[in-house]
C-alpha cells in the first residue's frame, strides 16, 4: 500500500493581521486541498477567521501531520501551537501576536526539516511584532535561513539564500533583500551575483525541472552602464560574474538594460530575471498584480513560498481580503500548474 503523500504546512501569519482570513477563504475556495494542506497555529484564531469570512467551516484539528490524509473535503485543518493567552484585537501590533506567528513558523519549519511535511507557505506576518516579540531578524526570509542552518549545523553564512518573487507572466531573484539602498549597491559583488545566478540556476532546474533555465541578469545602472559611462559595476562586476556562470554551463545573459530586461523576460525570451536590489526586482513583478503574486525562498533545504503582500491590519476582521496570492503560494508548494487569473471584483 502506498503511503499518502506528505502535507504542505501552512503557517498561520500574524494573527491580528489577514494571515488566518485568507486561509479560511482558501479552503473554501479550495475544499480538495483539506487533505493535502495543514494550518499550523492557533485553534480559537482560526475559528474567529471562520467565522468572520462567512459561512460554516468545521475546523478538523489534528495532532499528527499524517492525520492530514484523513481529513474530509470542506474542512479547515489546523495542527495547534503554542496558542495565545487571550485573543488580540484585530489590526494591531503586539508582542503576543509576534511571538504566536514565531511558534507557528518554528512548527512547521522544524516538520519540514524532519520530513515530515513537503513545503511551507507561510501566511504574512508584521516585522515590528515579530521585533516586538525578541526575533533577532529583519523578516521571514532570514529568520527561516536561521533555522535551517541551525538544523544542519552550519554557520547561516554557507546556507546562502534569495528571494524570487514570480506570476504566471515573470520571475524574478534578487541579490540582495531587506537592507538600505546604499547597502544593496555595495553588496552587488562578483560573489554575491555569482552566488545568485547559481542558486537561481540549481532552483530552477532542481525544483522547477527546467532543463536549461534562461536566466537575465539585469545591470545596476542606468542603460546598464554604457559601457562605463554611467558606472562601473556593469564592467567590473556583474559582466565578470556572468561569464563565470557561462563557463559552468548556466545559460546566463548580461548584463541587460534593467529598463527593458524584465519586458523581455515576460515576452518569453527569458526564464528569470536576477534584479541586482529589492525594488529594481519587485516593483515589475508586483504591477502585475498583488493577488498572483508568489514568494520563494531559494536555497533553503526545504521548499517555502508564501504570498506577495503584508498583514493588511487596514482590511483585518472585515472578511474582505483577498486570498488569490495564497492560493497561487500553495499551489505551487504543491507543484500544481499556475492557476488560472480570476477577475478583480468590481
Amino acid at each position: 500500500m502506498n503511503a499518502a503523500p506528505r502535507p504542505v504546512a501552512i503557517t498561520m501569519g500574524d494573527p491580528a493581521g489577514v494571515g488566518p482570513e485568507i486561509i479560511a477563504k482558501l479552503f473554501r475556495r479550495r475544499p480538495q486541498w483539506a487533505s493535502r494542506c495543514v494550518v499550523v497555529g492557533d485553534v480559537e484564531v482560526m475559528r474567529r477567521a471562520a467565522h468572520v469570512t462567512g459561512g460554516r467551516l468545521p475546523l478538523a484539528v489534528i495532532e499528527r501531520w499524517a492525520d492530514a490524509a484523513q481529513v474530509p473535503p470542506g474542512s479547515l485543518p489546523v495542527l495547534p501551537v503554542a496558542g495565545l493567552s487571550a485573543p488580540v484585537a484585530w489590526g494591531r501590533v503586539s508582542p503576543m501576536a509576534g511571538a504566536a506567528a514565531i511558534a507557528a513558523i518554528e512548527c512547521a519549519v522544524q516538520a519540514a526539516l524532519q520530513g515530515d511535511v513537503a513545503a511551507v507557505v507561510t501566511a504574512p506576518v508584521h516585522k515590528e511584532a515579530l521585533h516586538q516579540a525578541g526575533l533577532p531578524y529583519p523578516g521571514h526570509t532570514e529568520f527561516l535561513q536561521a533555522l535551517a542552518a541551525r538544523h544542519q549545523g552550519c554557520p547561516v553564512a554557507q546556507m546562502p539564500v534569495r528571494m524570487m518573487l514570480s506570476n504566471d507572466e515573470l520571475r524574478t531573484v534578487l541579490v540582495s533583500i531587506h537592507v538600505s539602498l546604499r547597502t544593496a549597491i555595495e553588496a552587488v559583488t562578483l560573489e554575491n551575483v555569482l552566488e545568485t545566478i547559481r542558486i537561481t540556476d540549481r532552483h530552477l532546474r532542481q525544483v522547477m525541472g527546467m532543463a536549461a533555465p534562461r536566466i537575465a541578469v539585469a545591470g545596476l545602472n542606468p542603460h546598464a552602464g554604457e559601457g562605463g559611462l554611467f558606472g562601473r559595476e556593469e564592467v567590473d562586476v556583474i559582466a565578470p560574474a556572468v561569464a563565470a556562470a557561462r563557463a559552468e554551463g548556466v545559460d546566463a545573459h548580461g548584463p541587460l538594460p534593467p529598463d527593458t530586461v524584465f519586458m523581455q523576460a515576460r515576452r518569453g525570451a527569458y526564464d528569470v530575471v536576477v534584479a541586482q536590489y529589492h525594488d529594481q526586482g519587485l516593483i515589475p513583478v508586483k504591477y502585475l498584480g498583488l493577488e498572483h503574486g508568489v514568494n520563494t525562498t531559494l536555497g533553503l533545504p526545504f521548499l517555502r513560498t508564501s504570498p506577495d503582500h503584508g498583514t493588511a491590519f487596514d482590511l483585518a476582521g472585515t472578511g474582505r481580503a483577498d486570498p488569490s496570492s495564497l492560493e497561487a503560494a500553495v499551489a505551487a508548494a504543491l507543484r500544481e500548474p499556475p492557476l488560472p487569473r480570476r477577475p478583480k471584483p468590481d
